[in-house]
């Protein structure tokens, strides 16, 4: 297995100066343009944290890909393969960011064949570096993390987003899905409005479980090692193998609590990652599930 360690180093170096970026616009006012919808939002710091970071890796290690949230916004193919690739979301949050919401985050995953080997997140505003990688355990600001191990879906706290999506299939099938985990019950569902930070809260036992679908691969492919390197299990809500292209995620403090909440919720249609923006809707026959409808 290859030594993996002073990329790793080198991403939680940028992340600190990536936060810092951040932290020096947080109190002032953005200009902010509309993405995919009025909820999916990007600002001028987004843009200049992204390049920051891609330009500072590209000149340490050339041969290395990227994927970029807002490079791929701005037309770049999303391709994840067997080469050094790091997965780049400059601002987790930045509806948070805009608002001055203080939930906002960089967050750096680094994989090499289509594996994550490190995950970095840093919660700015926080002061608080979640760091992750593969077989060396998960990290708070340098103290070991364990996620709760709650195995009752009762004594559970949840955490979910309704994310950017505003058509009608996905706002019900979100909001019927807080509905339904109430109804289990949970003891409360809760959302911070970054999904990086959300997955953070199971790794550090402040939340037992987070489930989404619609979200991408720069939103949960660090913190996805993060709550796994803190004793946590993470899966696709179809409750197989967790695939970071597919767009569905459920992390959890346990086993039973994952497969729990795999029982539970709906999806809704949505295109996988890596699929051609061009095909139809839906390739995966998965990603068009709608359960318990």
């Amino acid at each position: 297995m290859s030594d993996w360690s002073h990329c790793f180093h080198f991403g939680v170096s940028l992340a600190n100066q990536a936060a810092e970026i951040i932290l020096t616009s947080f109190q002032k006012q953005k200009a902010v343009k509309l993405k995919s919808s009025p909820a999916d939002l990007v600002t001028e710091t987004d843009q200049r944290v992204e390049t920051f970071l891609i330009s500072a890796i590209r000149t340490q290690f050339p041969n290395h890909r990227f994927i970029g949230e807002e490079s791929v916004a701005a037309g770049e193919a999303l391709e994840l393969t067997d080469t050094p690739t790091w997965i780049i979301d400059p601002i987790d949050g930045t509806v948070n960011f805009v608002h001055r919401f203080p939930f906002v985050a960089v967050s750096i995953a680094f994989a090499v064949n289509k594996q994550t080997e490190f995950g970095v997140v840093y919660s700015c505003v926080e002061n608080k570096l979640f760091c992750a990688q593969r077989g060396r355990g998960a990290f708070l600001n340098g103290e070991p993390l364990h996620v709760s191990g709650q195995e009752d879906i009762s004594r559970c706290v949840i955490v979910t987003e309704i994310g950017p999506e505003r058509d009608d299939l996905a706002l019900s099938t979100m909001t019927s899905n807080i509905y339904r985990l109430l109804r289990l019950p949970v003891h409360g569902v809760r959302a911070l409005g970054t999904a990086a930070v959300d997955m953070c809260q199971v790794a550090v036992g402040g939340a037992d479980a987070y489930f989404h679908v619609g979200l991408h691969c720069w939103d949960i492919a660090a913190s996805a090692i993060i709550v796994q390197e803190a004793g946590g299990v993470v899966i696709d809500t179809n409750g197989l193998h967790f695939d970071m292209m597919s767009r569905r995620v459920i992390a959890a403090s346990s086993a039973s609590v994952a497969q729990r909440i795999a029982d539970v919720i709906q999806v809704f249609p949505c295109r996988r990652d890596d699929e051609d923006p061009y095909s139809s809707v839906c390739g995966d026959a998965g990603a068009c599930e709608n359960k318990h409808v």
